[in-house]
């Protein structure tokens, strides 16, 4: 039996949800599936407000408990799990190489996971803001982390969960990145104000989430373009007016936008005719369920970079 057959085999056993949440899914399901990731992570559980939130951690063999060390969070994109974030973004391959610690926190939810971003009106008490802050206190009990080398990350609806910890855990979080994320087309929640670094990457051609802004293919909310909403970050972290465009690849453009207070820089790179996919990752699904996938450039490896050119200003490494 072909890949494509088994996924609509099991799709089709599955009639009493929509259709478009059933690919969202699977997609993430043949990430874990038909990529298991070699480097095995931990598992873990803690008790936040009396609701048990689980995560995987992946801690490389050269730490050093003597030393400081970084701490990537990365979050999966909703209707799915932190091992299918694992295996699409390639983390833990990274971190062997250049020495962090890498979680993998769960969503909310019975079964696959999604990041819920309500009650707006007190963003530092949603409750997968709360999650995240007790993570970060676990692990700084029990491991040596940089706590000016915190980083924060994620795909799709994870990546709209990057964007709130901006706003919400700026005090911890030194920078983020995004990938085919979910963008909010408001700001005024956003009650934290430090200029916070982000990087982001997104396709022209993803059938989830629009790049050129309106309603995604889930939800009834008004999306802004990819473009805007990073000029709009820009604003927020008081950059220079005019980015610098330059091309990267062929089908890869990077828009930088410098200038700004504390050095966060706003970066986009933007990949023409990519899917909702992770670019130079694995992909997600095959490109009939999730769009083109692009190999151009390696997302996980450039956020890297991004991430240790911006630690957080103002703290000593403890």
């Amino acid at each position: 039996m072909t890949r494509r057959k088994l996924v609509i085999g099991v799709l089709s056993a599955l009639i009493g949800l929509p259709a478009l949440l059933l690919l969202i899914l699977f997609a993430n399901f043949y990430a874990v599936f038909y990529f298991p990731n070699a480097n095995r992570a931990a598992a873990g559980t803690l008790l936040v407000a009396g609701e048990e939130r689980g995560y995987l951690l992946y801690v490389p063999k050269s730490y050093d408990h003597t030393k400081p060390t970084p701490l990537v969070i990365a979050m999966h994109t909703a209707m799915s799990w932190p091992a299918s974030l694992m295996s699409v973004s390639r983390w833990n391959d990274l971190a062997d190489q250049e020495g962090f610690i890498v979680v993998y926190p769960a969503g909310t939810g019975y079964g696959p996971k999604s990041w819920e971003m309500t009650s707006r009106e007190t963003p530092a008490r949603m409750p997968d803001v709360v999650f995240i802050s007790a993570l970060l206190d676990t692990l700084e009990t029990s491991y040596h982390i940089d706590k000016t080398r915190i980083y924060a990350n994620g795909m799709s609806n994870g990546g709209s969960m990057a964007f709130v910890l901006s706003c919400t855990l700026s005090n911890r979080i030194a920078a983020v990145g995004m990938v085919s994320a979910g963008l909010d087309p408001g700001w005024s929640w956003c009650e934290d104000h430090r200029a916070v670094p982000v990087i982001a990457f997104h396709g022209t051609a993803d059938p989830i989430l629009p790049y050129n802004g309106g309603h995604p293919k889930l939800g009834d909310e008004l999306l802004p373009s990819v473009p805007g909403f990073m000029a709009n970050w820009a604003r927020r972290n008081h950059c220079a007016p005019q980015p610098t465009d330059s091309a990267v690849t062929a089908d890869v453009s990077r828009r930088r936008y410098d200038g700004c207070a504390d050095g966060a820089a706003v970066v986009l790179y933007t990949l023409a005719g990519e899917g909702h996919q992770w670019p130079g990752g694995r992909p997600i699904a095959e490109e009939w369920l999730m769009g083109h996938y692009s190999a151009s450039i390696d997302a996980t490896r450039l956020m890297w970079a991004f991430f240790t050119e911006h630690p957080l200003p103002g703290r000593g490494s403890r």
